[in-house]
């Protein structure tokens, strides 16, 4: 009788290694453990992740420059401005900011601008949330053509309709009006809006209103109350993707509006431009004004933004 165990075999058999991953395993080997998989890796650096982060900072610096140059030319007088204009901005001057708020008449176009820039966004964002809702829980085919119906609206640029817009307007008495010009903001905004809502609604799952049913919510009270705070990202995503083109828009005050009183930020600039002479100070200044809200928006909704821009892109 042959007889063989770990490391013993006869002339006829070979000797048999005793297999040191069987410890800890039911086996009879008495090696050490093999070390667990990623135990002794360090951390994983993203392939580029370096480069990329260098060549970003990089465009952010440059990206800065004219901002920087923009702020410190503001606080220059015009004749300093003209005579060197990359100087330092020493001894600090605010005259063209008192020129441009008082004299250049910025604070009513900074009113104007709120107020047609904040009536377009809330009614866009208003009519879009619901429809797009409406969009997302529809079973019928008609659904379906008027979602596509709406998102063919985002192939034409509303820009490229200056024209029967303005004999619309003249038609119905909307010329000259910030009324108008908010309807017409508010309206080329729902194509983008839906098609950015209705993607959030289908990804809420359907549990929720049947749940809300049951415990005696009505239909209007479950979109305002749970299925519009679950959205919340999305919309805050949308309305800041809308504020920033009406806030910077040019065309549409200029064609539509007649009342300098009516005028806009991005209009009123062109107040400081003259047939022979132009004040530069008071243009710096304008668009410094022009631009804090636009920065100060983004500081207070970057959260949302890129909750809004990320979301569904993991598990």
């Amino acid at each position: 009788m042959s007889v063989v165990s770990a490391g013993i075999g006869t002339a006829d058999e070979p000797a048999v290694d005793a297999d040191p991953t069987l410890a800890g395993s039911g086996g009879t080997g008495s090696g050490p453990r093999p070390p667990r998989r990623g135990a002794t890796r360090g951390r994983a650096t993203p392939v580029g992740g370096r480069t990329a982060s260098v060549l970003l900072w990089v465009y952010a610096a440059f990206a800065l420059v004219p901002l920087l140059l923009m702020l410190s030319s503001s606080f220059r007088s015009n004749g300093d401005l003209i005579s060197n204009p990359l100087g330092a901005p020493w001894p600090l001057s605010f005259d063209a900011y008192r020129e441009a708020w008082t004299t250049g008449n910025f604070a009513t176009y900074f009113g104007n601008s709120l107020l047609v820039t904040l009536g377009a966004v809330v009614l866009s964002t208003t009519v879009s949330t619901m429809a797009a809702y409406a969009l997302a829980r529809g079973r019928s085919r008609i659904f379906r053509w008027l979602e596509s119906l709406f998102l063919s609206g985002l192939m034409l640029p509303i820009h490229l309709a200056i024209l029967p817009i303005f004999y619309l307007f003249d038609g119905v008495g909307l010329v000259d009006s910030r009324m108008g010009l908010a309807l017409l903001y508010g309206a080329s905004g729902v194509p983008f809006s839906i098609f950015v809502l209705t993607t959030f609604f289908r990804q809420l799952p359907e549990e929720l209103e049947e749940a809300a049913t049951l415990d005696g919510a009505s239909p209007w009270q479950t979109f305002w109350r749970i299925m519009v705070p679950l959205v919340r990202p999305a919309l805050a995503t949308v309305a800041v993707f809308r504020f920033v083109p009406i806030w910077n828009d040019f065309l549409f005050p200029l064609v539509l509006l007649r009342d300098d009183s009516k005028y806009t930020l991005p209009v009123g600039l062109t107040q400081f431009f003259g047939e022979n002479a132009t004040n530069y100070s008071a243009v710096f200044a304008g668009l410094v004004i022009t631009t804090l809200p636009l920065i100060a928006l983004f500081l207070v909704a970057t959260r949302q933004i890129v909750a809004g821009l990320t979301a569904g892109m993991s598990k």
